[in-house]
This record gives C-alpha cells, structure tokens and sequence, in this order.
C-alpha cells in the first residue's frame, strides 16, 4: 500500500512538473538559416538555460505555422504566443508610425538607426502597440534592402513600369510610384513563384533574404541600392506576457537582450555571406550604383518623405529627423 501511495506521489509530481513548463510557440516567415531565424533559435536556447527549463520555446521557420497576413491575428488570439514580423506590418494593425521605417533613404547606416531603436523614439513606438493586446520586447535587424529584376537597374527610368513585390505598406507603395513602378503587395511565401512565372518582375530585400529564398535562381540582376531598412519587432501576446510570474518575466527579459545583441552582430555578416554567396553562383550580376546613380536614385524617391508624413505622423518623423540628424531638405 506504502509502495503505491509513492508511486502515486511521484507520477503527480511528475505530472505537475510537465504542467508546470510553459509554452512558447515563436512563429516567423523566413528561413531558419537568415538573421532572425538564427536569433530565434538562440533566443530559444538562452530562455530554456535562463528558467532552467521552466519555459520551453518551440521555434516555427518559413511560415511553418502562418503566413504574413495570418500571424498577427494569430498572436492577437492566442494561437502563438510570440512573432518577429517586419515593421512594415504594424500599419495594417493600426499602428501607422511604423511605417516610418519604410521611407526611403531615412538612415544613413546602422549607428543612425540605432539611434532611434535603441533610444526613446523606438521605446515610444513599441509601447504604441500595447492597447492592441501587443507586448513590444525588442527590436532586431535585418539589413538595408536593395532592389532586384530581369533586366538592370542603374538609371531611375529603369525602374518604370516594372512590378515589384512589396510588403503591405503605403509607405513602400509610394516609394514604387516615386520611380514609375508598379507596387504589389504579397506575402513572403509566394515571392520566388512570382517571380518565377513573371507574376511580378523584382523585388526589394536585404541580400540574406534574396539569398535564403533562393531568388538569385529567378532574378538576373542585384543592384546594391541600400535604399531602405528591414527589420523587425520581437512582440508577444500582451495578456499572456503579464501572466508569467516575475522572475520568469525577467529571465526572458535577459534571453531577449542577449538575443537582440547577437541578431544585430550577426545581421551584417549573415548579409555579407549572402552577397559573397548570390556573386559565386553566377547566376545574378550584382550592380553596384555609382555615386551619381544612388543620388539620383535618392532624390526621385525624397518626395515620399513628405507625402507620407501625415501618415506616419509628423511629430513622429520629426523625432527620428532629430535623433539621426537627417535633414530632408537636403535631397
């Protein structure tokens, strides 16, 4: 009898210690091998040793669980706890200010950039997110995006009448217009049979997604425009976040901080390694544009600044205008 009460005491403890291991699913849309798949998996790592396996997250790639237009009501809802979309995808939500880190030519390079995610201004706009059910943890980079096609891309009037694939963004649909493009809005997925079948004819992406996706085996040419920023934004589902007891809250505050550390370090080398990569396939010619070429390029794109201000808010582009020291009115 003493034997069973034991056994039975130890298959309830065991049972409440499975029960008592939380959840994460972290969905994401690109591949396991890009910047933000890597982090993903550290994060996942670090969470696991930070909580001493109290919290176990389940890393989902390559849309894997849900496509672009399907992981925001998904988190919202409760059926993934944590995502990592791109910032162009809080304007849907409601959240327009977002969309300014879709203006073209808006920073010079990542120490500019930095300037406003890891300052007051990103801080303000993550909390923006808060009354849509949104817990905004960090912010990670992607890289700088360059444009891609079939035929090359040098001068502006190169660009005219060619149809882009674009995230859902006003912001990136007026950057297309700007140059006599034609936007379309498509999910992350479809990009390479798009491209494939001539659904669309380029594309913008930092080089490690253009590579990862294998869209080098579809587009013949790669100019090095560096016109725009991708990045992303590590949120969670806000009701579930504040349900987690303290400390645990606090363990995953440090696994995101070091994980937001090596997403940033390893951005640039895993865009790097791409470039290196679509060149010794020899399918892509890489264009690098001249100084001329991308001022050019620069100034066609300058009026979406102020067509889109009211969008994004003025006061909003202001404080980025001040924390990078951009000023418009020199383009």
């Amino acid at each position: 009898m003493k034997l069973k009460a034991i056994l039975a005491a130890a298959l309830l403890a065991v049972g409440m210690s499975v029960s008592a291991q939380t959840i994460i699913k972290f969905s994401h849309v690109v591949a396991a091998d890009t910047p933000k798949g890597k982090a993903s998996v550290f994060f996942a790592q670090r969470a696991g040793e930070l909580t001493k396996g109290k919290v176990k997250v389940e890393v989902y790639a390559n849309s894997a669980l849900y496509k672009d237009k399907e992981e925001m009501e998904a988190l919202q809802i409760g059926s993934v706890q944590m995502l990592a979309p791109s910032l162009a995808k809080f304007g849907p939500l409601g959240v327009k200010e977002f969309e300014a880190f879709d203006l073209p030519f808006i920073f010079d390079d990542t120490a500019d950039l930095h300037k406003v995610t890891q300052g007051p201004v990103g801080a303000a706009l993550l909390a923006k997110l808060e009354p849509r059910g949104i817990k905004g943890l960090a912010y990670w980079d992607n890289g700088f995006k360059s444009f891609s096609a079939n035929t090359p891309l040098k001068a502006v009037a190169d660009y005219k009448g060619k149809k882009f694939r674009i995230q859902s963004s006003k912001v990136l649909e007026e950057e297309i217009r700007s140059v006599g493009g034609i936007a379309q809005v498509m999910a992350f997925s479809e990009v390479y049979q798009a491209l494939q079948t001539g659904v669309v004819d380029g594309t913008e992406n930092p080089i490690s997604n253009f590579y990862t996706q294998k869209m080098h085996e579809v587009q013949k040419h790669l100019s090095l425009t560096n016109h725009g920023y991708l990045g992303y934004a590590v949120i969670v589902n806000k009701k579930f976040w504040d349900g987690l007891p303290a400390d645990v809250r606090g363990q995953l505050e440090q696994a995101m901080n070091e994980a937001t550390v090596y997403a940033n370090k390893i951005a640039q080398e895993e865009n790097d390694m791409s470039l290196d990569g679509v060149k010794k396939s020899g399918k892509t010619t890489v264009y690098v544009p001249t100084k001329e070429e991308r001022m050019a390029l620069k100034k066609a794109m300058a009026p979406v600044h102020t067509k889109m201000a009211d969008r994004v808010g003025k006061d909003t582009l202001q404080q980025i205008y001040q924390a990078t020291g951009f000023d418009p009115s020199t383009l």
